[in-house]
C-alpha cells in the first residue's frame, strides 16, 4: 500500500534559515514529493527527530499537527482512489491533493451491469452442475426485457442503480405486464412479472454481498404468484393411461416416460438426467433413485415403485439414461394424442407428471407431507402444498369417520 514519509529539504533555505518540509509518496516502486507548505530549521528537525518526540515549542506543535493532517488526507485520496483503480497513478493522487484537478467520484453500477455480473455468477453455477441452463436462459431473458424497457420509457441504454426509485421498480412491473412483447405476444403473465422482479432482487442482492450498492432498489417490490389449482389426473385416470396399449411404439414410449414421471415426481430435466448410477440400494433391500434437482440443486431422492422398476428393466441398456431421451416439445405433443385417445379431457403435460405424484400418487394414499416434500426436492412444504392439493377421496373417507361418530 502506499508508504507516506516527511523529509526535509535542506539544500534550500529561506531568510529565517528554515527549509522545507516535504512529503514523500511511494506506491509500486514509484515515488512523488508533494511541498507541506511548513518550514523549520535543520536543527530543529535533528533535535526533535523530525518531529517525532514530545514537542515543548508551540510552532513546532502546530507544524506537527498539520503535517499530521497533510498526511491523513493523503491515505484516505489514496484510498479513494485504489477502489477506483488498484493501479494508482501517484501524479494523479498528487495532482488531487494540490487542488489541480478534481476527482470525479464513482456514482456505483449501472441496472444492466448488475444483471451481467450476477449471470456470470449463474453462469459458473451453471457449469459446476449447481444449477440448470435453463435458469440462467431465464435470467439472461429478464437482462433482455429490463434493457428494452429503459430503452423505451427513457430513452436510455442504461441507468444508475443507485438512481432507480419506486417509481422506476412500479413502472417495469406495469411494462412487463402490459407492453412488453416476446414471441408475437404483448404482455407477460402475473406469474411470470413476479419471477422476472425476484430475478431483478436476487440479482442486486448479490451485488450487495459484493460491495457494489448498499441499497436494493426492489425490496420495495410486493407482487405475488397467483396460486392456481395445479392440473393433475386422479387414480382413474391414470389407470386409464397405466392399463392402455397402444399400436405406435413412439406412443408407448411416450407413456412409458409420463409414468416414470408419474411415480417418481421428477420433473422432466431431472427425469432426462437420471442414470444407473442414480440407483442406490439400502439395507433392507430396498431401491431407491438418488439425485439432486437441477433447478434447486436440493437432494430429491425417491424410492423405486413397481411401475418405475417395470419401466427400468424394459430400457436397461437402450440407452444412457434410465429412461428414452426425448424433447419436451414433443413430449407434450405425444401426451395431447395420448389424453385424446384415453378420452381424459384435461391439457396433459409433461408437468402434470409431476403434480399427479404430489397428489394421486402420494397424498392421496396417506404419504405424509413433509414425505412428499422431501422426494419433490422442495425447500419447505409451503411449496409443496402448491402442487399437493386435497383431494375429494380424502375429504369423503375424514367424513365417513365423522358420520360413523354421529351415528
Amino acid at each position: 500500500m502506499l508508504k507516506t514519509i516527511f523529509l526535509l529539504k535542506s539544500g534550500r533555505v529561506n531568510r529565517d534559515g528554515e527549509s522545507s518540509i516535504i512529503l514523500r509518496l511511494s506506491y509500486k516502486n514509484k515515488i512523488i514529493t508533494i511541498a507541506s507548505g511548513k518550514f523549520i530549521s535543520k536543527e530543529k528537525w535533528i533535535q526533535t527527530n523530525h518531529l517525532k518526540n514530545t514537542l515543548k515549542a508551540e510552532k513546532e506543535k502546530v507544524i506537527k499537527s498539520s503535517l499530521e493532517l497533510m498526511q491523513l488526507n493523503a491515505e484516505k485520496k489514496f484510498t479513494e482512489l485504489f477502489r477506483i483503480d488498484p493501479e494508482v497513478d501517484l501524479d494523479l493522487l498528487k495532482a488531487e491533493l494540490t487542488g489541480k484537478v478534481k476527482i470525479d467520484q464513482p456514482e456505483g453500477p449501472t441496472i444492466i451491469e448488475i444483471m451481467d455480473t450476477y449471470n456470470l455468477f449463474f453462469t459458473k453455477r451453471v457449469n459446476s452442475g449447481e444449477r440448470a441452463p435453463a435458469s440462467l436462459q431465464k435470467y439472461k431473458r429478464a437482462k433482455d426485457l429490463l434493457l428494452d424497457f429503459i430503452t423505451s420509457t427513457y430513452k436510455k441504454e442504461d441507468l444508475l442503480a443507485s438512481e432507480l426509485s419506486s417509481s422506476f421498480v412500479f413502472k417495469l412491473e406495469q411494462y412487463l405486464k402490459y407492453e412488453s412483447s416476446f414471441k408475437d405476444q404483448t404482455g407477460i403473465k402475473n406469474n411470470s412479472v413476479v419471477k422476472y422482479m425476484k430475478m431483478y432482487k436476487t440479482a442486486c442482492n448479490y451485488a450487495i454481498k459484493m460491495d457494489l450498492i448498499i441499497k436494493n432498489p426492489f425490496n420495495i417490490y410486493d407482487g405475488r404468484l397467483s396460486i392456481k389449482d395445479a392440473v393433475f389426473l386422479t387414480q382413474q385416470e391414470l389407470n386409464t393411461i397405466e392399463n392402455k396399449i397402444f399400436p405406435t411404439p413412439r406412443l408407448e414410449k411416450v407413456k412409458d416416460i409420463f409414468l416414470f414421471s408419474c411415480y417418481t415426481g421428477y420433473a422432466p430435466v431431472d427425469a432426462l438426467e437420471l442414470t444407473e448410477r442414480n440407483l442406490s440400494e439400502d439395507s433392507t433391500g430396498n431401491l431407491w433413485i438418488m439425485t439432486s434437482r437441477a433447478k434447486t440443486a436440493i437432494r430429491a431422492n425417491v424410492p423405486v415403485l413397481p411401475t418405475v422398476e417395470k419401466i427400468i428393466s424394459k430400457y436397461k441398456n437402450q440407452q444412457k439414461g434410465l429412461i428414452p431421451k426425448i424433447s419436451n416439445q414433443k413430449m407434450n405433443a405425444y401426451l395431447k394424442e395420448i389424453a385424446d385417445v384415453c378420452g381424459i379431457d384435461k391439457h396433459l403435460t409433461w408437468y402434470v407428471a409431476r403434480h399427479t405424484f404430489a397428489t394421486t400418487v402420494t397424498l392421496g394414499n396417506g404419504v405424509r407431507l413433509e414425505n412428499v416434500s422431501a422426494m419433490m426436492g422442495h425447500t419447505n412444504t409451503k411449496q409443496t402444498q402448491h402442487y399437493a392439493k386435497v383431494l375429494d377421496v380424502n375429504i369423503m373417507e375424514d367424513m365417513e369417520k365423522l358420520k360413523s361418530k354421529f351415528k
